[in-house]
């Protein structure tokens, strides 16, 4: 079991930049935050969950979709068991609730992350 809450979520202007974090705790299972891919997602209103970005165990491999690149940033802090998500540049198509997930996979499939955050809301004003 590994227990992911995101947060840094809020209200931002259009223009504006948010960090989000994905904090793991409870890690039972037998591999450290270190041995799991860690990827971010975004449910918009009415719309499918969308990849944003992952980021590989030791950060050999980092990958985000299009709509992503040069705007988000994905990094993380294994001896802190937390990841990160700077979001710049932030347009109101940008709302969304936003979650992080673990895996074991290098994969943009939701289907393939094992444990998943509740979501934090971002909403971005014009």
């Amino acid at each position: 079991q590994v227990q992911l809450v995101e947060s840094g979520g809020g209200l931002v202007q259009a223009g504006g930049s948010l960090r989000l974090a994905c904090t793991a705790s409870e890690i039972t299972t037998g591999l450290t935050f270190s041995g799991y891919v860690v990827g971010w997602f975004r449910r918009a209103p009415d719309k499918d969950r969308e990849f944003l970005a992952l980021i590989t165990g030791n950060a050999e491999m980092i990958h985000y979709t299009d709509a992503a690149k040069g705007q988000f940033t994905i990094t993380r802090d294994n001896a802190k068991n937390v990841a990160h998500l700077q979001m710049n540049s932030l347009q109101p198509e940008d709302t969304a609730v936003y979650y992080c997930a673990a895996g074991t996979v290098i994969s943009d499939s939701p289907y393939l992350y094992l444990y998943w955050g509740r979501g934090t809301q971002v909403t971005v004003s014009s």
